[in-house]
């Protein structure tokens, strides 16, 4: 069971599963694309004993590349963790204070964001494909956390996990559109000249909304490995079929 751990100290877990050819379906953590829902289910078995908890502890989402957040409560446990009819619909990024619930997010080239809150303890997880970053779900998950948690945005640590790299994620002027309307994006996208495509870095981008949020940039971290490129990870743009990286966050029992 190949992993990438960000953190683990006394008070939080979080990291990312890596593609690993020795596990069913390589590793394959999604319930939603899969040969076989058994599979899956025994390589999260597997994560779940590294870390150190139940696959019922578990909190999983139907990602539909939304702006759509929610707060995780105790009733939450377990949802989509064996059965995907059971997960939070239509949503793309979770938080939550309770202990012991292992927040997921499932990606193959999209930006996964990573975070924890050291003064209170709030955990979160958000997937962020380009279309979640032109609708802004980490800015807009953040300010929600500042304007209703009451969060400081000074005591957020952020994690932007492995994504597809500029030099790879190559668009036409449509989705160049969307970036440039953001209105900060200019210096995280550049033409070929050659092809005429344009070049994003989406994690770049989603860097810069933390940062808009009020997160100190010097707590934003980037793991700049490429999913295209790196044998490590599983590439929708390579492969249409491909598996999911699964990111998670978990705070420890108080």
């Amino acid at each position: 069971m190949k992993t990438k751990i960000y953190v683990d100290n006394e008070k939080f877990i979080a990291g990312t599963t890596l593609k690993d050819e020795t596990e069913f379906e390589s590793n394959n953590m999604a319930l939603h694309i899969c040969e076989s829902t058994d599979n899956v289910l025994m390589n999260r078995q597997k994560l779940a004993a590294a870390l150190h908890c139940d696959v019922d502890h578990f909190v999983c989402t139907h990602q539909t590349h939304s702006a759509n957040f929610h707060k995780v409560t105790l009733a939450d446990k377990g949802r989509g963790a064996d059965n995907p009819d059971t997960a939070i619909m239509d949503t793309d990024a979770l938080y939550t204070y309770e202990p012991n619930l292992l927040l997921c997010s499932f990606t193959a080239d999209c930006v996964p964001v990573i975070f924890y809150n050291e003064a209170n303890g709030l955990i979160g997880v958000v997937h962020s494909g380009w279309q979640g970053t032109v609708k802004e779900i980490t800015l807009k998950l953040f300010k929600h956390l500042v304007e209703v948690e009451n969060c400081n945005p000074s005591d957020f640590h952020v994690q932007i996990g492995m994504a597809l790299s500029q030099e790879k994620f190559e668009v036409d002027t449509d989705v160049y559109v969307q970036f440039k309307d953001l209105g900060y994006a200019d210096d995280f996208m550049y033409v070929n000249e050659e092809t005429g495509k344009y070049h994003i870095d989406n994690q770049l981008t989603v860097k810069k909304q933390c940062e808009l949020a009020g997160i100190p940039s010097q707590q934003i971290s980037v793991d700049t490995t490429c999913t295209f490129v790196s044998p490590s990870c599983f590439s929708y743009r390579e492969d249409k079929q491909s598996g999911r990286h699964l990111s998670f966050i978990m705070k420890k029992k108080d």
